[in-house]
């Protein structure tokens, strides 16, 4: 039977992480990624259809002011 003293040398001389320990690690790292990068292309297809709505606005705003002062669009 191991003496308090023993288990706390024992367990200062241990360093660093299990084998087990890092396997587990980074299987939850996996499971996180497969979760979030889904979600990220979502939000940037998202972000590009806005970005091209307003560049439509854009586009018929200046149309519209150009008629404005030529009476006539552009060809």
């Amino acid at each position: 039977m191991m003496t308090p003293n023993q288990m706390l040398r024992k367990a200062k001389n241990q360093k660093g992480f299990t084998l087990i320990e890092l396997m587990i690690v980074v299987a939850i790292i996996g499971i996180l990624a497969s979760i979030a990068i889904p979600q990220f292309t979502q939000y940037r297809v998202r972000a590009q259809n806005r970005v091209a709505a307003s560049d439509v606005r854009n586009i018929s705003t200046q149309l519209h002011a150009y008629y404005a002062d030529h009476q006539a669009y552009p060809k």
